[in-house]
């Protein structure tokens, strides 16, 4: 993975996870791989993982097994996709229509390229 320089990496380290979480490679109710594991694999301090883990422990999206590790709550799934969904609403959509009011481009005009988007490609 590539971290950009933009965003805090325990926040990269969260949202990662979650990626994870939401195209079920790390199912719920299943252990994540320890802080050890991920520190090695990102190259990055464990401190720095702790951190982003602990922001979804915060959310619930992964609990601790006492001795065992941590594991990704039941439901965890549809918290992250619904919480994703809320901003891609309030905060994505928000940005395409005041960018394309910058524009002059119509709401219709928006609806169409969105409707053949990827017709192109």
């Amino acid at each position: 993975m590539k971290f950009n320089s933009t965003e805090p990496i325990f926040t990269q380290i969260a949202s990662l996870l979650e990626d994870e979480i939401v195209q079920g490679y790390i199912e719920e109710d299943t252990q994540i791989p320890s802080t050890t594991e991920l520190s090695k694999m990102y190259a990055i301090n464990p401190a720095t993982i702790l951190k982003g883990i602990n922001i979804l422990v915060d959310r619930k999206i992964i609990y601790k097994k006492r001795g065992i590790g941590m594991f990704v709550s039941i439901g965890a799934r549809e918290v992250i996709m619904q919480q994703r969904k809320e901003i891609f609403h309030t905060t994505m959509i928000n940005e395409l229509m005041n960018e394309g009011n910058k524009l002059g481009i119509s709401k219709q005009e928006i609806i169409e390229q969105i409707v053949n988007w990827g017709e192109d490609i």
